[in-house]
């Protein structure tokens, strides 16, 4: 495996990007260096006479065959002859031993060379101290968690990525309804006219990004998007001395499912927001037709934490361009449960009370079935609000939309139709409302166990 790294001009060290400065650095004498400048240099040391010994020796021991090479793939560094590891998918490392940086040339070649990366902008520091922000003001969060695990492990990564642009041809019905009501209390009587809405149009995207690492969650990439595209460059292998670099291992063609996904859900979506007027509106159905679709290849900065507590692992990553850190964090079943029932003995006490103060009598309601409604409303509560928290521990969620890479001033309308159908109707009372209220608290409590799962 060939390795490359760059020397600097004036002590002979290993230069790395450095992100603040946006140019290669020397972090033995702190010399900055034009990327352009430097590289030429390189060119031209390389391009120097080198030392030929012309051994005939054969070693006796066996070569790695291809299978083992698949697997492993490993060299020395450069620098202090230390050996490095890494997997067939390794395009840079930096040395456990000197902390030199070493990019392995010949897979940054051909077909596999990115067209585009974003350097990283910001450094460990910014990671670290994201990761200690993200666990503040988490109650279900075990006592002993940031103590024990390694924040300061984090590693720097470029992943790759893939990056779709397309034009996107949409038809979509929807239902819509109007919902009005008259009288009051018992004499409460709701009309509901409904009808039929469709659009059709169009809708262009811009490099939507879908990553090309098996290893990495979809979940996560999605999660710290975006990246902002202002400040990517043509592809240059200077960017990647100093972080660790991957080459993709699943190809465009297995990507395009996750970004087709995410075209259809946001024109829907458009589409569905020029629909104005309507109690309600969803979706019916929808057909959509891509063209002059194209797709790109860029290596994009991520800062990346694996810990394990209690025997469990724990993946946390950071977009290393604009901050956004993602992850999920364990919860505390004991505290879980010590929240659900102090938070729902406060609400009981609370409804109980609005109950003897005339609330019931004001609900037309008896007594008894008053409080059991109260007291099942105060559950609800305090299992929604656990629930909600929980939610909260865990921010790594894939995306359906893409609607940050909609090219803008792009939609466009060509059909609108609205057509009246139907109407129903019917009374409603006190006691209807009431249930319904139970209802409606009882179907947030199940939405956010959804959300969690």
């Amino acid at each position: 495996m060939h390795i490359d790294g760059y020397k600097c001009p004036n002590c002979g060290g290993t230069v790395k990007f450095d992100s603040s400065a946006q140019q290669m650095k020397c972090p033995y004498c702190d010399a900055e260096f034009e990327i352009a400048a430097l590289e030429e240099h390189q060119k031209e040391i390389n391009a120097s006479a080198k030392d030929e010994f012309a051994w005939n020796a054969q070693p006796e021991s066996s070569a790695w065959d291809g299978a083992e090479t698949d697997d492993l793939a490993a060299g020395n560094c450069p620098s202090c002859g230390a050996e490095l590891f890494g997997n067939e998918n390794t395009v840079a490392a930096v040395c456990p031993c000197c902390g030199n940086a070493q990019i392995v040339i010949k897979r940054l070649c051909g077909t596999l060379k990115p067209d585009y990366v974003i350097p990283f902008k910001l450094e460990k520091k910014a990671a670290v101290d994201a990761m200690k922000e993200f666990c503040k003001k988490k109650r279900l969060l075990p006592k002993f968690f940031t103590q024990e695990n390694h924040v300061e492990s984090m590693q720097g990564i470029y992943v790759p990525f893939w990056l779709f642009d397309a034009d996107a041809n949409g038809h979509v019905r929807f239902k819509a309804a109007k919902t009005s009501t008259r009288g009051s209390g018992k004499n409460t009587y709701t009309e509901v006219k409904h009808y039929s809405v469709i659009r059709d149009g169009s809708l262009a995207f811009e490099k939507i990004p879908v990553d090309g690492s098996e290893k990495m969650d979809d979940a996560y990439m999605d999660a710290i998007e975006p990246f902002h595209y202002n400040e990517m460059k043509e592809f240059n292998k200077a960017f990647l001395a100093g972080y660790v670099a991957e080459r993709y291992d699943v190809d465009a063609e297995k990507s395009k499912a996750r970004a087709e996904e995410r075209i259809k859900s946001s024109l829907v979506k458009e589409f569905k927001d020029t629909v104005k007027g309507y109690t309600t509106v969803t979706v019916e159905s929808s057909a959509i037709n891509v063209k002059n679709g194209k797709v790109s290849y860029g290596l994009f900065p991520v800062w990346v934490l694996n810990t394990k507590y209690n025997n469990e692992n724990y993946q946390f990553m950071m977009n290393g361009q604009t901050g956004r850190l993602v992850g999920k964090l364990p919860v505390d079943k004991g505290k879980s449960w010590g929240y659900m029932g102090g938070i729902s003995a406060i609400f009981g006490a609370l409804l109980s009370l609005f109950a003897f103060m005339g609330g019931a009598e004001a609900l037309d309601l008896q007594m008894p079935l008053a409080m059991a409604i109260a007291w099942c409303l105060s559950v609800v509560g305090g299992i929604s609000v656990v629930q909600f928290w929980t939610y909260q521990m865990n921010t790594a969620r894939q995306k359906t939309e893409a609607g940050q890479y909609i090219k803008p001033g792009s939609l466009s309308i060509t059909r609108k139709d609205e057509k009246f159908l139907y109407k129903s109707g019917g009374r409603s009372g006190s006691g209807i409302a009431a249930a319904g209220t139970l209802g409606a608290a009882i179907g947030v409590a199940s939405a956010l166990s959804k959300m969690r799962k």
